[in-house]
């Protein structure tokens, strides 16, 4: 299996940027623990470390947009990775976005560039 460093940080977490695998749009960033790491390469699906909730949380489980793996990068200080995944269903944002990077910044303020395709309230109960 191939090792990170997971020791660069206080609390054992590297990112884990999500990126879709046939466009390249950035999707979400979110954290990785060693057993998230482990989780994800043995099942293909995007595992990662919840800080709010202080859990494995593998993408998709409630809302079931999930995320299955095509390819992973990982960056020279083996402390960041990229998951490129096939993004099944509509959103990868928990706000109800395909991305969680849905604003921009414009004369000092941020403007809504993407199209909310689920309203939350309905998804998470």
């Amino acid at each position: 299996m191939v090792e990170l460093d997971f020791s660069k940080s206080a609390d054992g977490l590297i990112p884990a940027i999500a990126q879709d695998w046939k466009t390249g749009e950035v999707l979400m960033l979110a954290y990785i623990n060693e057993e998230s790491w482990k989780l994800t390469l043995e099942t293909g699906k995007a595992t990662y470390w919840t800080r709010s909730r202080q859990k494995l949380w593998v993408k998709g489980e409630s809302s079931g947009n999930v995320q299955l793996i095509k390819e992973i990068l990982v960056d020279c200080d083996e402390d960041t990775v990229v998951f490129k995944v096939d993004q099944v269903g509509d959103a990868a944002c928990h706000v109800g976005y395909r991305s969680c990077f849905f604003r921009r910044v414009e004369g000092g303020e941020l403007k809504t560039v993407g199209e909310r395709v689920f309203d939350p309230k309905d998804v998470y109960k």
